[in-house]
Protein backbone atom coordinates (compact mmCIF):
# COMPACT_ATOMS: atom_id res chain seq x y z
CA UNK A 1 0.00 0.00 0.00
CA UNK A 2 2.85 2.14 1.45
CA UNK A 3 4.92 2.17 -2.15
CA UNK A 4 1.84 2.47 -4.21
CA UNK A 5 0.65 5.92 -2.39
CA UNK A 6 4.82 7.01 -2.90
CA UNK A 7 4.11 5.76 -6.63
CA UNK A 8 0.88 8.23 -6.69
CA UNK A 9 2.96 10.77 -5.01
CA UNK A 10 6.03 10.86 -7.46
CA UNK A 11 3.51 11.13 -10.89
CA UNK A 12 1.82 13.76 -9.09
CA UNK A 13 5.17 15.37 -8.50
CA UNK A 14 6.34 14.96 -12.29
CA UNK A 15 2.94 15.96 -13.44
CA UNK A 16 3.09 19.03 -11.24
CA UNK A 17 6.31 19.84 -12.77
CA UNK A 18 5.64 19.10 -16.35
CA UNK A 19 3.10 22.57 -15.97
CA UNK A 20 6.57 24.86 -14.71
CA UNK A 21 8.09 26.63 -17.50
CA UNK A 22 11.82 26.09 -16.84
CA UNK A 23 12.13 29.47 -18.85
CA UNK A 24 9.90 31.27 -17.44
CA UNK A 25 11.99 30.30 -14.09
CA UNK A 26 15.18 31.65 -15.64
CA UNK A 27 13.90 34.61 -16.72
CA UNK A 28 12.69 35.80 -13.30
CA UNK A 29 15.86 34.77 -11.71
CA UNK A 30 18.12 36.85 -14.42
CA UNK A 31 15.86 39.68 -13.95
CA UNK A 32 16.41 39.77 -10.20
CA UNK A 33 12.78 38.52 -9.04
CA UNK A 34 14.29 35.41 -6.98
CA UNK A 35 11.22 35.05 -4.79
CA UNK A 36 9.37 34.16 -8.10
CA UNK A 37 11.93 31.71 -9.18
CA UNK A 38 12.49 30.19 -6.03
CA UNK A 39 9.01 29.35 -6.21
CA UNK A 40 8.96 27.35 -9.80
CA UNK A 41 12.38 25.74 -9.32
CA UNK A 42 11.52 24.48 -6.03
CA UNK A 43 7.83 23.34 -8.14
CA UNK A 44 10.70 21.93 -10.64
CA UNK A 45 13.45 20.22 -8.36
CA UNK A 46 9.97 18.66 -6.32
CA UNK A 47 9.17 16.57 -9.65
CA UNK A 48 13.39 15.59 -10.30
CA UNK A 49 14.92 15.56 -6.95
CA UNK A 50 18.09 14.50 -8.71
CA UNK A 51 18.53 17.55 -11.11
CA UNK A 52 21.46 19.03 -9.84
CA UNK A 53 21.09 22.29 -12.05
CA UNK A 54 17.49 22.90 -10.14
CA UNK A 55 18.53 22.59 -6.90
CA UNK A 56 21.62 24.64 -7.54
CA UNK A 57 19.26 27.22 -8.52
CA UNK A 58 17.24 26.86 -5.16
CA UNK A 59 20.25 26.72 -3.44
CA UNK A 60 21.38 30.19 -4.89
CA UNK A 61 18.11 31.86 -5.06
CA UNK A 62 17.87 31.44 -1.03
CA UNK A 63 21.07 32.37 -0.83
CA UNK A 64 20.38 35.90 -3.01
CA UNK A 65 17.06 36.19 -0.83
CA UNK A 66 19.56 35.94 2.16
CA UNK A 67 17.55 32.56 3.26
CA UNK A 68 20.93 30.99 4.44
CA UNK A 69 18.91 28.05 6.97
CA UNK A 70 16.79 26.89 4.09
CA UNK A 71 20.12 27.15 1.17
CA UNK A 72 21.75 25.15 3.71
CA UNK A 73 19.30 22.69 4.20
CA UNK A 74 18.65 22.43 0.57
CA UNK A 75 22.71 21.26 0.48
CA UNK A 76 22.12 18.71 3.15
CA UNK A 77 19.32 17.09 1.26
CA UNK A 78 21.73 17.04 -1.05
CA UNK A 79 24.83 15.51 0.23
CA UNK A 80 22.59 13.09 1.82
CA UNK A 81 21.23 11.26 -1.48
CA UNK A 82 23.74 11.71 -3.63
CA UNK A 83 26.98 12.25 -1.92
CA UNK A 84 28.55 14.89 -4.37
CA UNK A 85 31.10 16.85 -3.30
CA UNK A 86 29.88 20.05 -5.49
CA UNK A 87 27.21 20.28 -2.78
CA UNK A 88 30.11 20.65 -0.05
CA UNK A 89 31.67 23.77 -2.01
CA UNK A 90 27.96 25.32 -2.20
CA UNK A 91 28.09 24.81 1.45
CA UNK A 92 31.06 26.45 2.07
CA UNK A 93 29.83 29.18 -0.10
CA UNK A 94 27.19 29.38 2.19
CA UNK A 95 29.00 29.82 5.23
CA UNK A 96 31.48 32.23 3.70
CA UNK A 97 28.00 34.57 2.46
CA UNK A 98 27.61 34.59 6.63
CA UNK A 99 31.20 35.64 6.85
CA UNK A 100 31.70 32.43 8.84
CA UNK A 101 35.06 32.05 7.07
CA UNK A 102 36.67 29.19 9.10
CA UNK A 103 33.69 27.06 8.36
CA UNK A 104 33.47 28.41 4.60
CA UNK A 105 37.51 27.17 4.35
CA UNK A 106 36.96 23.68 6.12
CA UNK A 107 34.31 22.85 3.71
CA UNK A 108 35.80 23.80 0.63
CA UNK A 109 38.74 21.67 1.98
CA UNK A 110 36.57 18.40 2.26
CA UNK A 111 35.32 18.66 -1.36
CA UNK A 112 39.01 18.97 -2.40
CA UNK A 113 39.81 15.62 -0.51
CA UNK A 114 36.62 14.39 -1.02
CA UNK A 115 37.35 14.48 -5.54
CA UNK A 116 40.32 12.27 -4.38
CA UNK A 117 38.63 9.60 -3.85
CA UNK A 118 36.13 10.39 -5.87
CA UNK A 119 38.07 11.81 -9.06
CA UNK A 120 35.12 11.95 -11.94
CA UNK A 121 33.52 14.64 -9.81
CA UNK A 122 36.59 16.85 -10.85
CA UNK A 123 34.95 18.93 -13.18
CA UNK A 124 31.80 19.99 -11.26
CA UNK A 125 33.90 20.86 -8.02
CA UNK A 126 36.35 23.05 -10.10
CA UNK A 127 32.84 24.92 -12.07
CA UNK A 128 31.51 25.49 -8.42
CA UNK A 129 34.86 26.99 -7.55
CA UNK A 130 35.13 29.02 -10.61
CA UNK A 131 31.53 29.88 -10.29
CA UNK A 132 31.96 30.97 -6.66
CA UNK A 133 35.49 33.28 -8.04
CA UNK A 134 37.27 30.99 -5.90
CA UNK A 135 39.82 30.49 -8.22
CA UNK A 136 42.80 28.74 -6.57
CA UNK A 137 40.50 26.30 -5.39
CA UNK A 138 39.41 25.67 -8.74
CA UNK A 139 42.93 25.28 -10.07
CA UNK A 140 43.75 22.99 -6.94
CA UNK A 141 40.97 20.75 -8.19
CA UNK A 142 42.02 20.63 -11.65
CA UNK A 143 45.49 19.95 -11.33
CA UNK A 144 44.58 17.28 -8.82
CA UNK A 145 41.85 16.29 -11.56
CA UNK A 146 45.04 16.01 -13.99
CA UNK A 147 47.11 13.09 -11.96
CA UNK A 148 43.83 11.58 -11.17
CA UNK A 149 42.03 10.87 -14.00
CA UNK A 150 43.56 12.99 -17.18
CA UNK A 151 41.04 14.35 -19.32
CA UNK A 152 43.03 16.94 -22.08
CA UNK A 153 40.00 19.63 -21.00
CA UNK A 154 41.32 20.25 -17.91
CA UNK A 155 44.69 21.83 -19.72
CA UNK A 156 42.46 24.29 -21.44
CA UNK A 157 40.50 25.12 -17.90
CA UNK A 158 43.66 25.86 -15.91
CA UNK A 159 45.39 28.05 -19.00
CA UNK A 160 42.19 30.26 -18.79
CA UNK A 161 42.21 30.25 -14.83
CA UNK A 162 46.28 30.75 -14.94
CA UNK A 163 45.10 33.82 -17.41
CA UNK A 164 42.71 35.55 -15.02
CA UNK A 165 45.39 34.98 -12.21
CA UNK A 166 47.72 36.79 -14.62
CA UNK A 167 50.06 33.89 -14.26
CA UNK A 168 51.23 34.01 -17.88
CA UNK A 169 53.82 31.66 -17.84
CA UNK A 170 51.36 28.63 -16.46
CA UNK A 171 48.69 29.76 -18.61
CA UNK A 172 51.13 29.04 -21.90
CA UNK A 173 52.36 26.13 -20.41
CA UNK A 174 48.85 24.69 -19.86
CA UNK A 175 47.87 25.56 -23.44
CA UNK A 176 50.69 24.24 -25.11
CA UNK A 177 49.84 21.11 -22.80
CA UNK A 178 46.69 20.96 -24.11
CA UNK A 179 47.67 21.48 -27.82
CA UNK A 180 50.03 18.56 -27.42
CA UNK A 181 47.16 16.14 -26.15
CA UNK A 182 44.58 17.78 -28.72
CA UNK A 183 46.44 18.89 -31.86
CA UNK A 184 43.16 19.41 -33.33
CA UNK A 185 42.96 23.17 -31.42
CA UNK A 186 46.06 24.51 -32.43
CA UNK A 187 44.47 27.08 -33.94
CA UNK A 188 42.28 28.15 -31.31
CA UNK A 189 44.88 28.59 -29.03
CA UNK A 190 47.18 30.42 -31.68
CA UNK A 191 44.24 32.59 -31.83
CA UNK A 192 44.31 32.69 -27.53
CA UNK A 193 48.23 33.18 -27.19
CA UNK A 194 48.25 35.63 -29.93
CA UNK A 195 46.38 38.01 -28.00
CA UNK A 196 49.82 38.15 -25.32
CA UNK A 197 52.49 37.85 -28.37
CA UNK A 198 53.69 41.25 -30.20
CA UNK A 199 56.08 42.21 -33.13
CA UNK A 200 58.68 43.20 -30.72
CA UNK A 201 60.85 39.82 -29.61
CA UNK A 202 62.20 41.98 -26.88
CA UNK A 203 58.45 42.36 -25.01
CA UNK A 204 58.62 40.38 -22.03
CA UNK A 205 55.75 37.90 -23.03
CA UNK A 206 57.58 37.40 -26.19
CA UNK A 207 60.21 36.37 -24.42
CA UNK A 208 58.39 34.14 -21.50
CA UNK A 209 56.70 32.19 -24.24
CA UNK A 210 59.91 31.58 -26.28
CA UNK A 211 61.60 30.41 -23.21
CA UNK A 212 58.27 27.86 -22.21
CA UNK A 213 59.23 26.36 -25.68
CA UNK A 214 63.01 26.34 -25.72
CA UNK A 215 62.19 24.63 -22.32
CA UNK A 216 59.39 22.07 -23.74
CA UNK A 217 61.46 21.56 -27.07
CA UNK A 218 64.68 20.37 -24.57
CA UNK A 219 61.77 18.16 -21.76
CA UNK A 220 60.30 16.41 -24.89
CA UNK A 221 62.27 16.97 -28.30
CA UNK A 222 58.95 16.79 -30.60
CA UNK A 223 58.55 18.86 -33.78
CA UNK A 224 55.34 20.47 -32.44
CA UNK A 225 57.73 22.65 -30.84
CA UNK A 226 59.77 23.82 -33.88
CA UNK A 227 56.26 24.51 -35.57
CA UNK A 228 55.23 27.05 -32.52
CA UNK A 229 58.65 28.41 -32.44
CA UNK A 230 58.51 29.25 -36.29
CA UNK A 231 54.96 30.41 -35.59
CA UNK A 232 56.33 32.87 -32.75
CA UNK A 233 59.48 33.68 -35.20
CA UNK A 234 56.78 34.66 -38.00
CA UNK A 235 54.63 37.12 -35.09
CA UNK A 236 57.43 38.92 -34.46
CA UNK A 237 58.09 38.90 -38.46
CA UNK A 238 61.95 37.57 -38.04
CA UNK A 239 61.39 34.93 -40.79
CA UNK A 240 64.75 34.09 -40.88
CA UNK A 241 64.63 32.18 -37.94
CA UNK A 242 61.25 30.69 -38.59
CA UNK A 243 62.48 28.88 -41.67
CA UNK A 244 65.41 27.73 -39.36
CA UNK A 245 62.56 26.01 -37.43
CA UNK A 246 60.85 24.64 -40.48
CA UNK A 247 63.74 23.43 -42.11
CA UNK A 248 64.26 21.14 -38.92
CA UNK A 249 60.63 20.03 -39.05
CA UNK A 250 60.87 19.30 -42.35
CA UNK A 251 64.50 17.28 -42.04
CA UNK A 252 62.81 15.35 -39.18
CA UNK A 253 59.92 14.98 -40.96
CA UNK A 254 60.41 15.01 -45.03
CA UNK A 255 56.65 14.47 -45.86
CA UNK A 256 55.63 17.87 -43.77
CA UNK A 257 56.07 20.47 -46.21
CA UNK A 258 53.37 22.73 -45.95
CA UNK A 259 54.79 25.08 -42.92
CA UNK A 260 57.51 25.59 -45.58
CA UNK A 261 54.75 26.42 -48.55
CA UNK A 262 53.11 28.61 -46.20
CA UNK A 263 56.20 30.37 -44.82
CA UNK A 264 57.67 30.78 -48.52
CA UNK A 265 54.40 32.39 -49.45
CA UNK A 266 53.73 34.60 -46.72
CA UNK A 267 56.88 35.86 -46.84
CA UNK A 268 56.71 37.16 -50.69
CA UNK A 269 53.53 38.49 -49.56
CA UNK A 270 55.40 40.51 -47.16
CA UNK A 271 57.67 41.65 -49.49
CA UNK A 272 60.85 39.79 -47.40
CA UNK A 273 62.04 38.91 -50.28
CA UNK A 274 65.65 37.40 -49.67
CA UNK A 275 64.18 35.15 -47.26
CA UNK A 276 61.20 33.96 -49.64
CA UNK A 277 63.85 33.42 -52.56
CA UNK A 278 65.52 31.30 -49.74
CA UNK A 279 62.74 29.38 -48.60
CA UNK A 280 61.34 28.37 -52.63
CA UNK A 281 65.15 27.11 -53.43
CA UNK A 282 65.17 25.32 -50.26
CA UNK A 283 61.89 23.38 -51.60
CA UNK A 284 62.70 22.94 -54.92
CA UNK A 285 66.35 21.14 -54.18
CA UNK A 286 65.01 18.99 -51.42
CA UNK A 287 61.06 17.79 -52.70
CA UNK A 288 60.62 15.29 -56.38
CA UNK A 289 56.83 15.76 -56.42
CA UNK A 290 56.23 17.74 -59.60
CA UNK A 291 53.22 19.59 -58.94
CA UNK A 292 55.22 21.07 -56.16
CA UNK A 293 57.96 21.37 -58.19
CA UNK A 294 56.55 23.85 -60.41
CA UNK A 295 54.58 25.68 -57.89
CA UNK A 296 58.04 26.74 -56.63
CA UNK A 297 59.87 27.49 -59.48
CA UNK A 298 57.01 29.81 -60.77
CA UNK A 299 57.30 31.39 -57.26
CA UNK A 300 61.01 32.15 -57.40
CA UNK A 301 61.01 33.49 -61.35
CA UNK A 302 57.86 35.59 -60.10
CA UNK A 303 60.07 36.86 -57.41
CA UNK A 304 63.33 37.40 -59.36
CA UNK A 305 61.22 39.31 -61.70
CA UNK A 306 59.95 41.51 -58.85
CA UNK A 307 63.76 42.39 -57.73
CA UNK A 308 65.40 42.26 -60.96
CA UNK A 309 66.34 44.93 -63.81
CA UNK A 310 65.47 44.05 -67.49
CA UNK A 311 69.00 43.83 -67.83
CA UNK A 312 68.50 39.99 -65.96
CA UNK A 313 65.07 39.44 -68.37
CA UNK A 314 66.45 37.42 -70.57
CA UNK A 315 67.93 34.91 -68.17
CA UNK A 316 64.64 34.46 -66.73
CA UNK A 317 62.99 33.96 -69.68
CA UNK A 318 64.95 31.49 -70.46
CA UNK A 319 64.28 29.37 -67.08
CA UNK A 320 60.59 30.11 -67.54
CA UNK A 321 60.97 28.54 -71.42
CA UNK A 322 63.60 25.64 -69.87
CA UNK A 323 60.66 24.71 -67.45
CA UNK A 324 57.77 24.99 -70.08
CA UNK A 325 60.09 22.40 -72.02
CA UNK A 326 60.90 20.04 -69.42
CA UNK A 327 56.77 19.80 -68.10
CA UNK A 328 55.03 20.65 -71.25
CA UNK A 329 52.15 22.73 -71.95
CA UNK A 330 48.64 21.26 -69.71
CA UNK A 331 46.65 21.16 -66.31
CA UNK A 332 49.56 20.43 -64.20
CA UNK A 333 51.41 23.77 -65.64
CA UNK A 334 48.70 25.87 -65.72
CA UNK A 335 50.31 28.45 -63.19
CA UNK A 336 53.70 28.46 -64.50
CA UNK A 337 51.72 29.04 -68.21
CA UNK A 338 50.15 32.32 -66.71
CA UNK A 339 53.15 33.30 -64.67
CA UNK A 340 54.79 33.27 -68.54
CA UNK A 341 52.16 35.37 -70.09
CA UNK A 342 52.56 37.85 -67.37
CA UNK A 343 56.48 38.10 -67.90
CA UNK A 344 55.65 38.65 -71.91
CA UNK A 345 52.86 41.42 -71.78
CA UNK A 346 53.75 43.22 -68.86
CA UNK A 347 57.61 43.08 -68.20
CA UNK A 348 59.03 42.51 -71.95
CA UNK A 349 55.62 44.71 -72.96
CA UNK A 350 55.26 41.82 -75.99
CA UNK A 351 51.73 41.49 -75.41
CA UNK A 352 51.35 39.75 -78.64
CA UNK A 353 53.63 37.54 -78.18
CA UNK A 354 52.09 36.69 -74.97
CA UNK A 355 48.89 36.50 -76.83
CA UNK A 356 50.25 34.04 -79.30
CA UNK A 357 51.48 32.04 -76.19
CA UNK A 358 47.89 31.73 -74.50
CA UNK A 359 46.30 30.51 -78.06
CA UNK A 360 49.18 27.63 -78.35
CA UNK A 361 48.67 26.74 -74.78
CA UNK A 362 44.85 26.60 -74.99
CA UNK A 363 45.39 23.62 -78.06
CA UNK A 364 46.29 21.24 -75.28
CA UNK A 365 44.48 19.16 -73.80
CA UNK A 366 43.14 20.75 -70.67
CA UNK A 367 40.13 20.58 -68.10
CA UNK A 368 37.23 23.23 -68.57
CA UNK A 369 38.55 25.11 -65.73
CA UNK A 370 42.12 25.02 -67.04
CA UNK A 371 41.20 26.17 -70.37
CA UNK A 372 38.81 28.99 -68.96
CA UNK A 373 41.70 30.17 -66.58
CA UNK A 374 44.15 30.74 -69.38
CA UNK A 375 41.03 32.26 -71.43
CA UNK A 376 40.67 34.74 -68.44
CA UNK A 377 44.28 36.03 -68.52
CA UNK A 378 44.19 35.96 -72.63
CA UNK A 379 41.20 38.00 -72.44
CA UNK A 380 42.71 40.38 -69.74
CA UNK A 381 45.96 40.60 -71.95
CA UNK A 382 43.51 41.49 -74.90
CA UNK A 383 41.80 44.38 -72.85
CA UNK A 384 45.62 45.90 -72.34
CA UNK A 385 45.74 46.06 -76.31
CA UNK A 386 42.35 48.04 -75.91
CA UNK A 387 40.63 44.84 -78.12
CA UNK A 388 38.25 45.23 -76.54
CA UNK A 389 34.88 42.84 -78.51
CA UNK A 390 37.72 39.57 -78.94
CA UNK A 391 38.48 40.30 -74.70
CA UNK A 392 34.23 40.01 -74.30
CA UNK A 393 34.23 36.89 -76.52
CA UNK A 394 36.53 35.04 -74.35
CA UNK A 395 35.16 36.43 -70.88
CA UNK A 396 31.69 35.38 -72.46
CA UNK A 397 33.12 31.68 -72.90
CA UNK A 398 34.20 31.73 -69.68
CA UNK A 399 30.84 32.24 -68.22
CA UNK A 400 29.24 29.62 -70.41
CA UNK A 401 32.12 27.29 -69.72
CA UNK A 402 31.96 27.14 -66.17
CA UNK A 403 28.64 27.86 -65.08
CA UNK A 404 28.19 29.25 -61.48
CA UNK A 405 32.23 28.85 -60.34
CA UNK A 406 33.95 31.75 -59.22
CA UNK A 407 36.09 31.78 -61.91
CA UNK A 408 32.74 32.56 -64.16
CA UNK A 409 31.59 35.79 -61.73
CA UNK A 410 35.32 36.99 -62.17
CA UNK A 411 34.91 36.88 -65.45
CA UNK A 412 31.36 38.71 -65.75
CA UNK A 413 32.62 41.16 -63.88
CA UNK A 414 35.54 41.88 -66.27
CA UNK A 415 33.32 41.64 -69.24
CA UNK A 416 31.67 44.41 -67.13
CA UNK A 417 34.32 46.51 -66.13
CA UNK A 418 35.32 45.83 -70.30
CA UNK A 419 32.58 47.70 -71.03
CA UNK A 420 32.92 50.42 -69.09
CA UNK A 421 36.35 51.13 -70.44
CA UNK A 422 34.37 51.35 -73.36
CA UNK A 423 31.89 53.40 -72.40
CA UNK A 424 29.09 51.03 -71.92
CA UNK A 425 28.29 52.61 -68.54
CA UNK A 426 24.39 51.10 -68.77
CA UNK A 427 25.52 47.63 -69.92
CA UNK A 428 27.92 47.77 -67.68
CA UNK A 429 25.79 48.37 -64.84
CA UNK A 430 23.05 45.78 -65.52
CA UNK A 431 25.61 43.42 -65.16
CA UNK A 432 27.21 44.64 -62.12
CA UNK A 433 23.73 44.70 -60.75
CA UNK A 434 24.15 40.88 -61.02
CA UNK A 435 26.96 40.43 -59.67
CA UNK A 436 26.23 42.35 -55.94
CA UNK A 437 24.71 39.32 -55.32
CA UNK A 438 28.05 36.59 -56.45
CA UNK A 439 28.88 33.87 -53.97
CA UNK A 440 32.68 35.72 -53.83
CA UNK A 441 32.62 37.90 -51.28
CA UNK A 442 35.55 40.00 -53.58
CA UNK A 443 34.12 39.81 -56.69
CA UNK A 444 30.48 40.78 -54.72
CA UNK A 445 32.30 43.97 -53.15
CA UNK A 446 34.40 45.04 -56.31
CA UNK A 447 31.15 44.65 -58.34
CA UNK A 448 29.39 46.97 -56.03
CA UNK A 449 31.99 49.42 -55.86
CA UNK A 450 31.97 50.07 -59.82
CA UNK A 451 28.14 50.16 -59.69
CA UNK A 452 28.45 53.25 -57.62
CA UNK A 453 31.24 54.56 -59.46
CA UNK A 454 28.73 55.09 -62.80
CA UNK A 455 25.72 55.83 -60.92
CA UNK A 456 26.82 58.16 -59.22
CA UNK A 457 28.97 59.47 -62.16
CA UNK A 458 27.04 59.67 -64.90
CA UNK A 459 24.38 61.90 -64.25
CA UNK A 460 23.91 65.35 -65.23
CA UNK A 461 26.38 65.48 -68.35
CA UNK A 462 24.27 63.70 -71.21
CA UNK A 463 27.67 62.67 -72.73
CA UNK A 464 29.28 61.33 -69.45
CA UNK A 465 32.41 63.28 -70.45
CA UNK A 466 34.14 63.06 -67.28
CA UNK A 467 33.44 59.47 -66.60
CA UNK A 468 34.95 58.59 -70.11
CA UNK A 469 37.32 60.15 -69.07
CA UNK A 470 38.08 58.75 -65.65
CA UNK A 471 37.64 54.91 -67.61
CA UNK A 472 40.51 55.96 -69.96
CA UNK A 473 42.37 56.95 -67.37
CA UNK A 474 41.97 54.07 -65.51
CA UNK A 475 42.81 51.80 -68.36
CA UNK A 476 46.09 53.69 -68.71
CA UNK A 477 46.98 52.62 -65.35
CA UNK A 478 46.49 48.61 -66.14
CA UNK A 479 48.37 49.05 -69.05
CA UNK A 480 51.24 50.24 -67.41
CA UNK A 481 51.09 53.76 -68.46
CA UNK A 482 50.81 56.28 -65.21
CA UNK A 483 52.39 59.46 -66.80
CA UNK A 484 49.62 59.27 -69.58
CA UNK A 485 47.11 58.09 -67.00
CA UNK A 486 47.86 61.49 -64.86
CA UNK A 487 47.94 63.48 -67.95
CA UNK A 488 43.93 62.20 -68.38
CA UNK A 489 42.93 63.20 -65.20
CA UNK A 490 44.45 66.40 -65.11
CA UNK A 491 42.44 67.30 -67.76
CA UNK A 492 39.07 66.15 -65.79
CA UNK A 493 40.66 68.23 -62.89
CA UNK A 494 41.31 71.78 -65.24
CA UNK A 495 37.72 71.39 -67.40
CA UNK A 496 35.55 69.34 -65.45
CA UNK A 497 35.93 71.23 -61.98
CA UNK A 498 32.70 71.07 -60.96
CA UNK A 499 31.75 67.42 -61.31
CA UNK A 500 31.04 65.10 -58.79
CA UNK A 501 34.00 62.65 -59.84
CA UNK A 502 36.35 65.12 -58.91
CA UNK A 503 37.74 63.72 -55.28
CA UNK A 504 38.25 60.26 -56.59
CA UNK A 505 39.89 61.76 -59.64
CA UNK A 506 42.24 63.46 -57.03
CA UNK A 507 42.94 60.39 -55.40
CA UNK A 508 43.43 57.78 -58.43
CA UNK A 509 45.99 61.02 -59.44
CA UNK A 510 47.61 60.64 -55.57
CA UNK A 511 48.34 56.91 -56.18
CA UNK A 512 50.07 57.44 -59.53
CA UNK A 513 52.33 60.18 -58.65
CA UNK A 514 53.17 58.35 -55.19
CA UNK A 515 54.29 55.52 -58.34
CA UNK A 516 56.67 57.70 -59.94
CA UNK A 517 57.49 59.05 -56.49
CA UNK A 518 55.93 62.49 -57.27
CA UNK A 519 55.64 62.70 -53.36
CA UNK A 520 54.79 66.62 -52.93
CA UNK A 521 52.00 65.88 -55.91
CA UNK A 522 50.03 63.31 -54.10
CA UNK A 523 50.61 65.44 -50.48
CA UNK A 524 49.09 67.98 -52.45
CA UNK A 525 46.47 66.41 -53.48
CA UNK A 526 45.98 64.01 -50.43
CA UNK A 527 45.51 68.07 -48.75
CA UNK A 528 43.15 68.87 -51.22
CA UNK A 529 40.80 66.01 -50.45
CA UNK A 530 41.07 66.76 -46.92
CA UNK A 531 40.07 70.38 -47.86
CA UNK A 532 37.66 70.64 -50.63
CA UNK A 533 35.88 67.75 -49.96
CA UNK A 534 35.70 66.77 -46.30
CA UNK A 535 32.43 65.19 -46.06
CA UNK A 536 33.11 63.17 -49.25
CA UNK A 537 33.75 59.00 -48.81
CA UNK A 538 36.61 59.33 -49.63
CA UNK A 539 38.11 62.10 -46.68
CA UNK A 540 39.15 59.21 -44.61
CA UNK A 541 41.43 57.51 -47.16
CA UNK A 542 42.79 60.54 -47.83
CA UNK A 543 44.24 61.20 -44.22
CA UNK A 544 45.16 57.46 -43.92
CA UNK A 545 47.20 57.43 -47.42
CA UNK A 546 48.90 60.64 -46.64
CA UNK A 547 49.65 59.59 -42.90
CA UNK A 548 51.13 56.62 -44.49
CA UNK A 549 53.14 59.28 -47.22
CA UNK A 550 54.43 60.88 -44.37
CA UNK A 551 55.27 57.76 -42.25
CA UNK A 552 57.33 56.12 -45.32
CA UNK A 553 58.50 58.17 -47.75
CA UNK A 554 58.90 61.58 -46.17
CA UNK A 555 59.38 60.93 -42.38
CA UNK A 556 57.33 63.65 -41.22
CA UNK A 557 56.46 61.39 -37.82
CA UNK A 558 54.54 64.48 -36.13
CA UNK A 559 52.15 65.18 -39.30
CA UNK A 560 51.73 61.09 -39.90
CA UNK A 561 50.48 60.84 -35.77
CA UNK A 562 48.48 63.72 -36.34
CA UNK A 563 46.55 62.46 -39.51
CA UNK A 564 46.54 59.12 -37.86
CA UNK A 565 44.96 60.80 -34.56
CA UNK A 566 42.11 62.22 -37.08
CA UNK A 567 41.15 59.03 -38.30
CA UNK A 568 41.12 57.75 -35.15
CA UNK A 569 38.95 60.13 -33.50
CA UNK A 570 36.79 61.60 -36.29
CA UNK A 571 36.25 58.28 -38.40
CA UNK A 572 35.80 55.17 -36.41
CA UNK A 573 33.80 53.52 -38.72
CA UNK A 574 36.76 53.68 -41.38
CA UNK A 575 38.18 50.43 -42.70
CA UNK A 576 41.57 52.09 -42.33
CA UNK A 577 40.83 52.60 -38.59
CA UNK A 578 42.41 49.56 -36.85
CA UNK A 579 45.80 50.35 -38.50
CA UNK A 580 45.75 54.03 -37.94
CA UNK A 581 45.45 53.14 -34.15
CA UNK A 582 48.28 50.40 -34.47
CA UNK A 583 50.73 53.14 -36.64
CA UNK A 584 49.51 55.71 -33.55
CA UNK A 585 50.95 53.74 -31.20
CA UNK A 586 53.63 52.78 -32.47
CA UNK A 587 54.83 56.24 -33.76
CA UNK A 588 53.55 56.99 -29.84
CA UNK A 589 56.17 54.39 -28.44
CA UNK A 590 53.29 52.26 -27.27
CA UNK A 591 54.04 48.54 -26.72
CA UNK A 592 52.05 46.77 -29.36
CA UNK A 593 50.23 43.57 -28.16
Amino acid sequence: MKSIVYLFFSIFCLVASAQVDPGSANTYFKNGEFKKALTLYQKLLNGQRSNSYYSLKVIECHQQLSQFDSAQKEIQTQLKYSNNPQYLVELGYNYQLQNQLTEAELNYEKAIQQIKTQPNYVYVVAQRFEEHSRIEEAIEAYELGLELAPNPAFYYQLASLYGVQQNIQKMMERYLDYVESTPLYINQVKHLLSEFISEDASAPYNQLFKNVLLKKLQSTPDTLWNQWLSWLYVQQKDYKKAFIQEKAIFRRMPESLQGLINLALLTKEEKSYDTALAVFEFIIDNVTDTRLLIQANTQRLELQLEQSESGAYKAIKNTYENLLETYKLGVQTIELQLSYAEFLAFYEYNSQAAITFLKRALKANLTDLASSTLKLKLADILVTQNKFNQALIYYTQVQMRVKNSTLAQEARFKAAKTSYYKGDFDWAETQLKVLKSSTSQLTANDALELQLLISDHKTGDSLHTALRLYAKAELLRIQNKPTEAIDVLETILENHKTDPIIDQTLFVQAQLYESQQKFSNAEANYLRIITDYKDDILVDDAYFYLAELYRIQLNRIEKAKLNYETIIFNHEDSIHFVDARKQYRILRGDTIN
